[in-house]
């Protein structure tokens, strides 16, 4: 019957250690291998000595049955410092392997010293073999080193469910199950029922649970089960070098996207073809400076069109085999439809932008003909003032133009744009001033040019009511200083402020210009238009008292073209 049993539980555990070979993972810890490789062997010599004929054979079984349960209690624990993630330095795994050598050590002397048992005796009764000794002091030690292992097990086990938290308590809980059964089994299982040794049945039990662990240890595994889903994902790419540039592999998805790869041997050195240059630039540059490991591959499928195109983000980074760095990893990650979204997006964007700035072109015009509309239907108002928003923008623009070639005066392109566009604005105000002043034949009385000379505030009050909700602030402020400030004097002297020299703002100074230039050369009812030098003089005159000093230099180079300007005018 005891080997029948025996018999069976050998091959249970030999099933126990073929599910496990099945379910191996690459990363699985090695102590668990170990486990499934003693167990089944301590099995085994339960099994040979149920069916020894003689001391020799029983004591040939005994030893094989402690070379099992030997290092099975240490790679138990070992096992378990690892899935509770407590770390051991490699003298005290190599100290504890010393101890448990030593201690079969012992086992082994069995039949040749006193030390482990002594006064051996064999027999057979109802054809079970029986094996009567007594134990010697190495046996005592053997225990004692026994215990030792499962204390710290045990301590390990309490301090893993109240420290540390990133431990699955689930895993620390079957953890507890094994080393229960084994304990059991060691110090209880000596007993026997029916002449049949119970240990053996509480090493499968305990293998059992260890499969039951390590199924669920793969799921808590986050780094391999990542690593497991990435390198399934198609969608990525992989491939290793060593520090030599030594071609160490890829997977299919990196085959495909470097096609190169097909025809490169393993530790192949990677780079001597022109085609492999672009790979190899990664890694140079990643070596040059490590924080440089992002870049972007883009992949032309032979005798596919542009739509096959892919497109992959690219990183390299450190090969690790532990953590020992062995060279070096890139990894592909397909872009493809994020990037045709982006283009996607850019292209939409853009049109949409074209259609914005198309309505925005269409509703600036608008309203600047609807600006202009109104300061030519103020004009027509006035008898004396005849196309003389029209010249004045012109000389505005000359004078900018001046501006700008000069380069003495610090003004963006937008300001000078804006001054261009303000200038047929800067007599709005006249739409408050009665008709029977603004369309005089003759010159105003002193009341009367009082009257006229508040269009000037009242030029910036409409301004800013028409302006008043646009985004444009620099034009409407721009366009109301024209308005409010054309009469003001460097000396002071003008209206409405009485502001003087730089208190002035500069757009308002060079509408100054144009617009007095445009007074003295042009027919008013009141008198007969001026000749082009009697005008300069009088320019020239007020440079310093009436305007700016600072545009004497601008007006100067700006004079022809006002000349040839107003020539064409008549």
């Amino acid at each position: 019957m005891a080997p029948i049993f025996y018999g069976s539980l050998l091959v249970a555990s030999l099933v126990c250690t073929a599910i496990y070979i099945c379910k191996w993972h690459k990363h699985f810890n090695t102590n668990i291998s170990m486990i499934f490789a003693f167990i089944p062997i301590s099995i085994m010599g339960f099994l040979y000595f149920s069916v020894s004929k003689n001391i020799g054979e029983a004591v040939s079984a005994q030893k094989l049955m402690y070379l099992g349960s030997s290092f099975l209690q240490l790679f138990m624990l070992l096992s378990l410092f690892n899935l509770c993630r407590i770390e051991i330095k490699k003298w005290q795994r190599l100290t504890l392997f010393v101890l448990c050598l030593l201690s079969y050590a012992s086992v082994l002397t069995i039949g040749y010293s006193d030390g482990f048992y002594r006064n051996m005796s064999f027999s057979i009764s109802d054809g079970m073999p029986v094996l009567e000794r007594d134990y010697g002091w190495m046996h005592t030690a053997y225990y004692a080193l026994v215990i030792v292992f499962f204390v710290m097990g045990f301590i390990a086990i309490v301090y893993s469910w109240l420290k540390k938290r990133q431990v699955p308590r689930t895993i620390i809980l079957l953890l507890v199950i094994p080393y229960v059964i084994v304990m059991i089994s060691c110090f209880a299982g000596k007993r026997t029922l029916f002449g049949i040794d119970l240990v053996p049945a509480g090493y499968l039990l305990a293998q059992v649970m260890y499969l039951i662990i390590c199924v669920r240890m793969n799921l808590y595994d986050v780094a391999d089960t990542a690593i497991d889903s990435l390198v399934h994902e198609k969608a990525i790419g992989y491939i290793s070098f060593d520090f030599r540039n030594r071609y160490l592999g890829s997977n299919s998805t990196a085959r495909t996207i470097v096609p190169e790869l097909e025809e490169l041997a393993v530790d192949d050195v990677f780079g001597h073809k022109e085609s492999e240059n672009k790979i190899l630039h990664f890694l140079e540059s990643f070596k040059q400076e490590p924080m440089n490991n992002s870049f972007e591959y883009t992949f032309h499928p032979e005798g596919g069109n542009s739509d096959d195109t892919r497109y992959y983000n690219v990183n390299v980074s450190f090969l690790y085999d532990g953590r020992v760095k062995r060279g070096y990893i890139i990894t592909f990650t397909d872009d493809t439809e994020n990037k045709k979204w982006l283009k996607f997006m850019d292209d939409y964007n853009e049109k949409l932008q074209a259609q914005v700035e198309e309505k925005t072109r269409h509703i600036v015009k608008m309203h600047d003909n609807l600006i202009m509309s109104l300061a030519m239907m103020v004009e027509s108002r006035d008898n004396s003032t005849g196309g003389h928003i029209k010249r004045t923008s012109e000389g505005v623009r000359i004078l900018i133009d001046e501006i700008l070639k000069e380069g003495k005066i610090n003004v963006s392109n937008e300001f000078c744009q804006d001054v261009i566009k303000a200038a047929p604005m800067h007599d709005l105000g006249k739409i408050a001033v009665d008709d029977a002043i603004l369309r005089k034949p003759g010159r105003f009385t002193d009341e009367e040019y009082a009257k006229m000379k508040c269009h000037a505030a009242e030029g910036a009050r409409v301004i800013h009511e028409i302006l008043l909700n646009t985004d444009d602030d620099s034009f409407k402020k721009i366009a109301e200083n024209v308005a409010h400030y054309h009469h003001e004097r460097w000396d002071g002297s003008g209206y409405p402020e009485g502001l003087s020299g730089e208190q002035i703002p500069l757009e308002a100074r060079i509408m100054a210009i144009a617009d007095v230039y445009d007074a003295l050369v042009s027919k008013r009812v009141y008198k007969e238009a001026f000749g082009f030098e009697k005008a300069d003089g009088i320019i020239m005159e007020g440079m310093g008292t009436q305007f700016d000093p600072g545009l004497k230099s601008v007006y100067e180079k700006a004079r022809p073209k006002l000349e040839e300007y107003y020539l064409g005018e008549v």
